[in-house]
C-alpha cells in the first residue's frame, strides 16, 4: 500500500546534527513532490522543507531553518532525507514527511492541506 515511514529521530544536544529519513513505498516516488513538517507540543504542524519531483532541483525552507537544514532525495532507493545541523531547542518536535497532492495545482508547499499521504513521524528532541 501507499506508505511513508520516517526514521532517524532521537535526542541531540544543542548545536548537534541529525539526519531524518523517509522511506516511500507503494507509489511512483520520483513523480511526487515531498515535504517535511514538524509539530511541537501544543503547536500547529508547520512546514519545514520541500523538494520537487524527479531530481529535486527545487527546494524550499522555512526561514527558521534556512542555512541549517538540507533536504534531499534518492529516487533510485525511494528515500527522502532531511539533514539538520546546528540544532536548537526550538527544533524539537515530531518530524513528518508527506507526499504532495498532485491534484492540487499551485498549492503552497508549507500547508499541510497540500499533502495527501503522511508518515507517522519521528521524534526529534534537542536538549542538553
Amino acid at each position: 500500500q501507499v506508505q511513508l515511514v520516517e526514521s532517524g529521530g532521537g535526542l541531540v544536544q544543542p548545536g548537534g546534527s541529525l539526519r531524518v529519513s523517509c522511506a516511500a513505498s507503494g507509489f511512483v516516488f520520483d513523480v511526487y513532490e515531498i515535504g517535511w513538517f514538524r509539530q511541537a507540543p501544543g503547536k500547529e504542524r508547520e512546514g519545514v522543507s520541500y523538494i520537487s519531483s524527479r531530481g529535486g532541483e527545487t527546494t524550499y525552507y522555512a526561514d527558521s531553518v534556512k542555512g541549517r537544514f538540507t533536504i534531499s532525495r534518492d529516487i533510485a532507493k525511494n528515500w527522502a532525507y532531511l539533514q539538520m545541523n546546528n540544532l536548537k531547542s526550538g527544533d524539537t518536535g515530531i518530524y513528518y514527511c508527506a507526499r504532495k497532492n498532485k491534484s492540487l495545482l499551485g498549492a503552497s508547499w508549507d500547508r499541510p492541506s497540500s499533502y495527501d499521504v503522511w508518515g507517522r513521524g519521528t521524534q526529534v528532541t534537542v536538549s542538553s
